[in-house]
C-alpha cells in the first residue's frame, strides 16, 4: 500500500518564495470488522474506524481486538484480510469466547475528561491479561540514550514527509524487533504489538518499546496488555499514563532527547553510568 502522495507547495526562505514537490503521509479511514460465532450463529460486526495510514491493516485489526481485550491469542483467529481497500475483516474461530462488552473500555480511553484516574485504571484490570515477570530487566543509562537516535534511522516514512508516529520494539541488545509507523500513534502501537501477536512473540515481558512522541493514557494501556514493562517516550507522559504505569510496576521514562531523560516510575530497571 502507499503510505505517501506527492504534492506541490510553496516554500518562503528567507522571504523568497519557490515552488517545490513535497510528500505528504497518506490519512485514511479504516473500518475494522469482526466476524464471530455465538450460539453457533456467526455474526459480524463493526466495531471501529481509525484514520491510520495505510500498510499493516491486518497487523493493525490485530493488535487493537488484543490491546482491547477481545482475542487473548492468535488462534483465535481464523483469517484476517482486507475485503475492500479500507476494510478489513477478522473472522474468528467458532471456539473463539468474546465478550463484546470490553469494547465499551473505549469510553475510558478516549474520553477521560471528567473520570476519575482510578476508574480508567480499573477498567484496564479487567481485560488486561497477567503474566509473571521472571526477572527485572535492567537498562544502563547510556543504553537507553541512544535507542531515538537508532529508531530515526528506521523511521523510512517519516524521514520523507516528517508527519508520522513511530513504535518500536527493542530487545535487551539494542536491536529493533519489530517497529511500525501512523499518522496515528495509537495506530503505530497497534500495528507493532498486532504483529508480534501473528508472530507469537506475545507477552514482551523482555523488551523495552520507545515511543516517538509523548506517553499517553491509552498507549501505556495498550504495552499493559502487552505486558511490556520498560517504556520509553522522546515526549511527555500525562499524569494518567504514569499512574497506569507505577499501579502496573512499569518503568516509564519520559522526555529523552538528546543526553537526558526523566524516570516517572520504576526507576529500579535503570543503571545510571
Amino acid at each position: 500500500m502507499q503510505s505517501t502522495i506527492s504534492t506541490s507547495i510553496l516554500k518562503i526562505i528567507n522571504n523568497e518564495v519557490t515552488q517545490s514537490p513535497d510528500l505528504l503521509a497518506i490519512e485514511e479511514p479504516l473500518e475494522i470488522r469482526l466476524s464471530y460465532f455465538e450460539n453457533s450463529v456467526q455474526h459480524e460486526k463493526n466495531i471501529s474506524v481509525t484514520m491510520r495510514t495505510p500498510s499493516n491493516d491486518e497487523e493493525l485489526a490485530i493488535g487493537f481486538l488484543f490491546t482491547e481485550g477481545i482475542i487473548t491469542t492468535y488462534s483465535e483467529v481464523k483469517f484476517v484480510h482486507s475485503i475492500q481497500e479500507n476494510i478489513v475483516i477478522v473472522e474468528l474461530t467458532p471456539e473463539a469466547k468474546i465478550d463484546l462488552s470490553k469494547l465499551e473500555r473505549n469510553f475510558y480511553t478516549t474520553s477521560s475528561c471528567g473520570i476519575c484516574g482510578k476508574a480508567s485504571i480499573d477498567a484496564i484490570k479487567t481485560v488486561s491479561q497477567i503474566f509473571p515477570e521472571t526477572e527485572k530487566i535492567k537498562y544502563r543509562s547510556t543504553f537507553i540514550l541512544q535507542l531515538p537516535e537508532c529508531l530515526q534511522k528506521h523511521q523510512n516514512v517519516f524521514r520523507q514527509t516528517g508527519g508520522l508516529h513511530a513504535s518500536a520494539i527493542f530487545n535487551k541488545e539494542g536491536e529493533i524487533v519489530l517497529l511500525h509507523e501512523d499518522v496515528g500513534r495509537h495506530n503505530a502501537l497497534d500495528k507493532v504489538i498486532g504483529s508480534a501477536c501473528i508472530k507469537s512473540m506475545l507477552p514482551l515481558t523482555d523488551t523495552l518499546l520507545l515511543l516517538s512522541g509523548r506517553a499517553s493514557f491509552e498507549l501505556i494501556q495498550k504495552a499493559k496488555m502487552a505486558n511490556i514493562k520498560t517504556v520509553a517516550a522522546v515526549g511527555a507522559p500525562s499524569s494518567l499514563a504514569v499512574a497506569l504505569a507505577a499501579e502496573s510496576d512499569m518503568t516509564l521514562i519520559g522526555f529523552l532527547r538528546n543526553d537526558r531523560f526523566n524516570i516517572y516510575c520504576g526507576n529500579e530497571r535503570v543503571l545510571p553510568d
